[in-house]
């Protein structure tokens, strides 16, 4: 068993740190990795029955519920020592090892499922909230992947969970760290909400300035996607762009994970040189092209290249679209393919198993509805309008979030003030 040293902390509370599999053996609890897959089969699964916790189903401290499987109650008895209580904490056990939930009342009963470890705390001494604020902090996270087994594949095991460590206060002092983050975390998810919103909104003007694309009620005429541009390109293949040609500075390349719906995320920076762009030209975007995501989560998304990404490279499966002014705009473009029902009307051209896609070939022979330039270009200048609001959304944003990592290190370092 480890020993339990008391930490002194600059707001003059006192804490203890110890790990996860110490609070475990003084209070009862437990470490257990969820069913292998000898014992729960893919046959075991059902329509209806008790619910499944799988890493998928891991988000942000919560268990999402949106795609959870089931088990017929038949196999639950056999399974009964994977059952969760309400307080325990599942996380994934391979691959983004820094997804975890905390277990709720609601979810009292359900099963830990494969790929997941449980942790049974059972600490009465323990405010739930504040283990999950304590377990969200970035060095956890850190921590995980530092001590995770595997080379290709990062993956934990209940040595691993049992050692990770664990700093808590007295009770009292728990609650208040919680509510303090619990109400910034509240002001963050407003903005969140905002944001979406504004999302939506966009979505509607399309929809009442065009009309469902699907079901085309105004009658636009009907053209390929492709006759919409000027340029209609994918990225480039096999060895003509690899990992190892990215470099820490250059051209930005653009990837699947740079492109969501409507927006460009700014995220996972990756470059090439300027001698190798030079090799690549013909793939080259510029500001105002619509960058198409044709795999991933939805399968069809765009956004639009901002001014400031003045030069970029697409890499495969991220289609580049310079739109024909004379017969159609990027903000139209985007929008079109950012509808659901433009997505569902591409069913049919998507292939794969295991990754589903559609390729440059069938995207650019898609038909659909193109309403007059004129029209687009009217629901360009609202689109603006929205892109301002969400412009001063994002900069919001952007500053709570700053302010909510400031105050939670300030928290777990024992700097937050007694008021």
């Amino acid at each position: 068993m480890n020993a339990v040293r008391t930490l002194d902390t600059p707001d003059g509370s006192t804490r203890w740190s110890t790990t996860v599999g110490d609070v475990c053996d003084r209070f009862g609890g437990d470490v257990q990795t969820g069913p292998f897959g000898s014992q729960l089969h893919a046959s075991d699964y059902a329509d209806a029955g008790t619910p499944v916790v799988m890493p998928q189903d891991l988000y942000d401290g919560r268990i999402i519920t949106d795609r959870i499987a089931r088990v017929a109650e038949r196999h639950v008895a056999r399974l009964r020592q994977h059952q969760l209580k309400s307080g325990d904490i599942v996380y994934s056990r391979r691959g983004d090892v820094g997804r975890f939930a905390i277990v709720s009342d609601a979810e009292s009963g359900w099963l830990c499922g494969t790929g997941c470890i449980r942790i049974r705390l059972n600490c009465s001494d323990l405010d739930i909230r504040y283990a999950r604020r304590y377990l969200q902090q970035p060095k956890i996270e850190k921590w995980l992947l530092h001590h995770a087994k595997g080379v290709t594949m990062a993956n934990l095991n209940t040595a691993i969970i049992r050692a990770l460590p664990f700093v808590y206060p007295p009770f009292p002092e728990q609650r208040r760290i919680a509510d303090i983050l619990d109400k910034a975390d509240a002001l963050r998810a407003k903005r969140h909400a905002a944001l979406a919103k504004l999302d939506e909104l966009v979505q509607s003007i399309f929809l009442d300035m065009f009309g469902d694309p699907a079901t085309n009620p105004k009658d636009w005429p009907m053209k390929a996607m492709g006759s919409l541009a000027t340029k209609f390109s994918d990225g480039p293949f096999g060895s003509n762009l690899k990992s190892e040609h990215y470099t820490d500075s250059g051209v930005r390349v653009v990837r699947l994970q740079n492109i969501g719906v409507g927006e460009f995320i700014d995220d996972d920076a990756a470059y090439i040189s300027g001698d190798h762009f030079a090799m690549l030209k013909k793939h080259e975007c510029r500001p105002g092209d619509v960058l198409v995501g044709t795999l991933g989560d939805p399968n069809l998304r765009a956004c639009i290249q901002p001014k400031w990404l003045t030069v970029a490279l697409n890499k495969a499966d991220c289609v580049q679209i310079r739109p024909d002014t004379h017969l159609a705009n990027a903000a139209f473009i985007c929008g079109l393919l950012n509808q659901p029902s433009t997505e569902r009307m591409a069913q049919n051209l998507m292939l794969g198993q295991t990754r589903v896609r559609i390729s440059m070939g069938r995207l650019r022979g898609l038909q659909v509805p193109v309403p007059p330039i004129k029209l687009q270009r009217e629901f360009d200048a609202r689109v603006a309008v929205v892109e301002r609001l969400r412009a001063g959304q994002l900069s919001a944003q952007t500053h709570l979030a700053a302010l909510f990592a400031a105050l939670q290190h300030r928290a777990f370092a024992g700097e937050l003030a007694l008021t």
